[in-house]
């Protein structure tokens, strides 16, 4: 490649599973055609939190919404305030478990804190 060319923002291919970005190898990992997300929603009619994990999050806000959710029906509309995203779902699940937990709870209302008070 020569110093000084535009070529330098397109890769090559170089070994299988790894491309070339000027001088430096970048790993990639396993295709991540899917991911797992933990959201939390907050209710505009009550103000609380739900927390919940999906690989699909934008249906899943949209299933919360349209009352398709049994825990959250009675609770809408509801916001998206934050999420996480995970390459595993067994990683999803542990994250969704320990943010229901009393310290999960405590770290979300800190993650988002000024969000939530305005």
């Amino acid at each position: 490649m020569q110093e000084g060319s535009q070529e330098h923002d397109k890769p090559r291919v170089g070994r299988p599973g790894r491309k070339v970005f000027r001088f430096c190898w970048c790993e990639l990992p396993a295709p991540l055609d899917k991911m797992y997300y933990v959201y939390v929603l907050q209710s505009s009619k009550d103000g609380k939190l739900y927390v919940g994990y999906t690989c699909s999050l934008k249906r899943r806000v949209e299933d919360h919404n349209k009352g398709l959710v049994p825990s959250t029906k009675n609770r809408r509309p509801l916001k998206l305030v934050y999420y996480e995203g995970c390459v595993n779902s067994k990683d999803a699940v542990k994250r969704e478990k320990y943010l229901k937990t009393s310290w999960g709870k405590r770290y979300i209302k800190n993650r988002i804190g000024n969000y939530l008070t305005g």
